[in-house]
């Protein structure tokens, strides 16, 4: 068998660039920035007030804190990420302390420190919080190349080549009577071409088609031949929904992860909170607690002047130990009945390689969302499986790739990409169940061929049905913003793009719609979402959307957020300011098409894009996205609301 092996082996080789870049990007606005800069770049909070501390789950310490300076700064953490708590009370000493975001909103923000107790020093003021640089994943993905280069005459190697092209992935004839209740046709049929998958299969699910739920379903038959699988994707949202889905159907489900990288409602079903529902965790805790009794009685020997007291603390130091381990001994014990005993192993790639999952080996992978994860990283969990089944859309999207190098030599062509170039491996979910039919139209073009098709609970659904009021019945409007001067702006510090004029027009159109919904239909509230590629947008755009009352419209909410914020949701209402306006038709990432996508298809009942023709319409797909608008009487000029 031939072994194709110099593909992988340029991976890993991109794979340490991107490291070596985003490394590079964290050491310049991090490292070598003193500490104003670094609080003006918002990756350093400080000072910081702790509002509180607990024990949480895993008998960790979980702090509450708020920044008390440059309040109004947009900053970068984000939940799930690792940070360093420090003191600056001696600047001769180093005081730091590492833990991971639980949850964090502008000013606040939940950790939970990896320990149980905290020193002195945390109580002296004078604290801050800086962001991490987080190595682990890429190690992991390093370690699962080179196991995947230098696998001979076993599975890794037999899937190698499978992925390779080498060798063509087998099927069983699928059980044509098989038929899940609830399921469409689509869905009945992707299900079945994943279980008679003998190496690879792939659901393609574009947006709405309900993906999840097939996978969940494909999942829960996997177990009534398989007596246990393993569930990944690549962020921790996406896990916790694919938890929550698999325990509505009853299915037993573990979620492993840092306690702080899972949502409050899936705690019990975590590893941490497994364990502290299970019988045994009273005596886990009356072992600890003992110890703690015996350590005090220890520190009371402070001085030690004779044999009696020195033997006398030795005990009391050996009984805490016993006690110390007799504690870890039954918590093993119970999470090795947890890993052996649950159906549905769920986690994230890197959380794959908890301990206890160490000499673990599973049947079915089944991956989550897909599109968005490395290669490298879906191989860190199928290096424990027999075969491998993808979910997600190549056509939404991608992978975070931060060197342009490693992008432009292929980093981001995910494990999806290339199984989507095999033939008869992928099954296509054809109904969609979000938005109206010509919201999905021009995607449906676009990327799938026109093989969508809007189910009739949503095709024809509008903001207000049988109203002749435009506003409310047009389900798609393009506003041109072509020669009214509304020019972007650069951020020269963030680099990043903003333009007023776009703002001010979107609030405009939005307060205008609001105002005629609540007159036509004062009854049902509806969502609202406000999408920009640009994060310099998003700022002024959240800014502005504050100062608005909404409470005398009906609508439930209005979220402002970037593109991948918008990634799974969906809203009744969505406007996309793409901010481009340039006289050289310079268009940036804009022409992330796959992005785009996602964006163009959030909405339920009515879709907005404000854009300047001049300056995105020689792209082709921008160009093609006018045409259809034009064609199908979508398009306004932006002059029709100015001086609305």
């Amino acid at each position: 068998m031939k072994n194709n092996t110099d593909r992988l082996k340029h991976l890993k080789e991109l794979l340490i660039i991107e490291r070596e870049e985003d490394f590079y990007q964290y050491k310049e606005q991090f490292l070598k920035a003193n500490i104003e800069t670094r609080k003006a770049n918002g990756v350093t909070w400080y000072p910081i007030q702790v509002l509180s501390n607990e024990l949480g789950y895993g008998e960790l310490i979980q702090l509450e804190v708020e920044r008390t300076s440059m309040q109004d700064t947009p900053h970068q953490f984000s939940s799930g990420k690792n940070v360093t708590l420090f003191s600056n009370k001696n600047p001769n000493e180093v005081f730091e302390l590492n833990g991971t975001i639980k949850q964090v909103n502008k000013n606040k923000m939940r950790i939970i420190m990896h320990t149980d107790d905290l020193p002195d020093w945390c109580y002296e003021g004078k604290l801050g919080i800086n962001i991490q640089f987080d190595d682990n994943s890429y190690t992991e993905m390093q370690k699962a190349l080179d196991l995947v280069i230098g696998a001979r005459n076993n599975r890794v190697a037999e899937l190698r080549e499978i992925l390779e092209g080498e060798e063509k992935p087998g099927f069983e004839k699928p059980d044509e009577q098989l038929l899940v209740p609830g399921l469409n046709l689509s869905q009945n049929r992707a299900v079945r071409h994943v279980l008679s998958a003998e190496d690879v299969a792939v659901i393609h699910g574009p947006p709405g088609t309900g993906k999840t739920t097939t996978l969940v379903q494909a999942i829960r038959l996997a177990l009534q031949t398989e007596k246990q699988v393993l569930v990944c994707a690549p962020t921790n949202t996406a896990v916790d929904l694919l938890t929550e889905k698999l325990m509505e159907q009853g299915v037993r489900v573990l979620r492993v992860g840092h306690p702080a990288r899972i949502s409050e409602e899936l705690q019990n079903s975590s590893v941490d909170g497994q364990i502290q529902n299970h019988e045994h965790y009273k005596d886990i805790r009356m072992l600890r607690r003992n110890a703690e009794e015996y350590f005090r009685m220890a520190s009371k020997y402070k001085r030690v002047f004779g044999k009696e007291d020195a033997a006398q603390r030795a005990a009391y130091y050996s009984e805490a130990k016993n006690c110390i381990k007799e504690a870890r001994l039954l918590e093993d014990y119970i999470v090795d009945s947890l890993f052996e005993n649950t159906e549905v192993i769920c986690c994230t790639p890197v959380a794959s390689t908890h301990r206890a999952l160490a000499k673990k080996t599973f049947h079915t992978l089944f991956f989550d969302e897909a599109s968005q994860a490395l290669e490298p990283m879906v191989w860190i969990p199928l290096l424990k499986c027999h075969r491998l089944i993808l979910s997600g859309d190549h056509f939404q999207l991608p992978p975070v790739v931060k060197s342009l190098q490693a992008k432009k030599e292929g980093l981001d062509k995910t494990m999806l990409d290339r199984c989507m170039e095999f033939e008869n491996i992928s099954s296509l979910l054809t109904r969609q169940y979000r938005m109206h039919q010509a919201i999905m139209e021009f995607s449906n073009a676009f990327f799938y061929g026109n093989a969508l098709e809007a189910d009739v609970s949503v095709r024809d659904s509008v903001l207000v049905n049988e109203s002749d009021d435009p506003l409310l019945s047009t389900p798609v409007e393009l506003l041109d913003t072509a020669g009214c001067s509304f020019d972007e702006v650069q951020n020269p510090e963030t680099l990043s793009l903003s333009n007023t004029g776009e703002a001010d027009l979107l609030f405009r159109h939005l307060q205008l719609l609001l105002e005629h919904y609540r007159y036509t239909d004062p009854v049902h509230r509806i969502s609202v979402g406000i999408i920009s590629p640009y994060k310099e947008q998003i700022g002024l755009l959240a800014d502005v959307s504050k100062g608005i009352d909404y409470t005398e419209f009906p609508v439930t909410s209005v979220a402002v957020k970037t593109i991948d914020g918008f990634q799974g949701e969906e809203r009744d209402v969505i406007y996309i300011s793409l901010v481009r306006s340039n006289t050289s038709s310079e268009i940036g990432f804009l022409s992330d098409i796959r992005r785009m996508n996602v964006a163009l298809t959030r909405a339920k009942k009515k879709l907005v894009v404000i854009m300047d023709t001049a300056t995105v319409g020689n792209h082709p797909f921008y160009k093609a996205f006018i045409e259809y608008c034009e064609t199908k009487g979508f398009y306004r000029s932006a002059w029709e609301y100015a001086q609305l």
